[in-house]
């Protein structure tokens, strides 16, 4: 059991095929996860760094960038989350 990637409570093998389509939900999940994190950091930090201060003479300030980062780890433990509705 210790070394087992899958192991079967019931005697039911249908569990098995259950295991492989959560795993596979998860990956996509994480996949997911990784790209709005990716997307967030992407706007984010060039914001924060001031990028559009000598264009538009705007500047991301850190209470903003702090609030950006909270609703990106938010959005990413929704978005997890929302693997409790896999049955």
């Amino acid at each position: 059991m210790e070394t087992a990637q899958i192991v079967l409570m019931r005697d039911q093998l249908q569990d098995v095929v259950q295991a492989i389509a959560l795993s596979r939900a998860t990956f996509n999940k994480i996949r997911q996860n990784l790209f709005w994190a990716f997307a967030y950091n992407i706007l984010g930090i060039p914001l924060a760094a001031g990028v559009l201060l000598p264009n538009l003479g705007f500047i991301l300030n850190p209470g903003g960038a702090a609030a950006l980062m909270a609703f990106s780890s938010v959005s990413v433990v929704t978005n997890s989350l929302l693997l409790r509705r896999f049955a």
